[in-house]
């Protein structure tokens, strides 16, 4: 089973910049589509963006196109997320599976890492 970290959260002003990074050991990312969820205080955990394994499209939530820019660096896969707002609080997660879809969905991705917080907040 893949094993997964993530890095990069923290406390950042509404309009900053934060870049998480997503980590394997022992394994290639390469071969996974790599997803990156949400979970905010009280809400269900949400898909942000995925990337696929091959050559294919990229997902953005409508929430984040614009803002947020997922890449393949190395055995990494990195979310750059920029003019950042309150409502992008959560807990972000990095999942490996399969497939992106037509969206990504928790039930395709069956290696997750720990998590980490982000707070946007004056």
């Amino acid at each position: 089973q893949v094993q997964l970290v993530e890095s990069g959260g923290g406390l950042v002003q509404p309009g900053g910049s934060l870049r998480l990074s997503c980590a394997a050991s022992g394994f290639t990312l390469n071969y996974y589509a790599i997803g990156w969820f949400r979970q905010a205080p009280g809400k269900e955990r949400e898909g942000v963006s995925c990337i696929p394994s091959t050559e294919g499209r990229i997902y953005y939530a409508d929430s984040v196109k614009g803002r947020f820019t997922i890449s393949r660096e190395k055995n990494m896969v990195t979310l750059q997320m920029n003019s950042l707002k309150s409502e992008d609080t959560a807990v972000y997660y990095c999942a490996a599976g399969w497939s992106c879809g037509p969206y990504p969905t928790q039930r395709d991705f069956n290696s997750w890492g720990q998590g980490t917080q982000v707070t946007v907040s004056s």
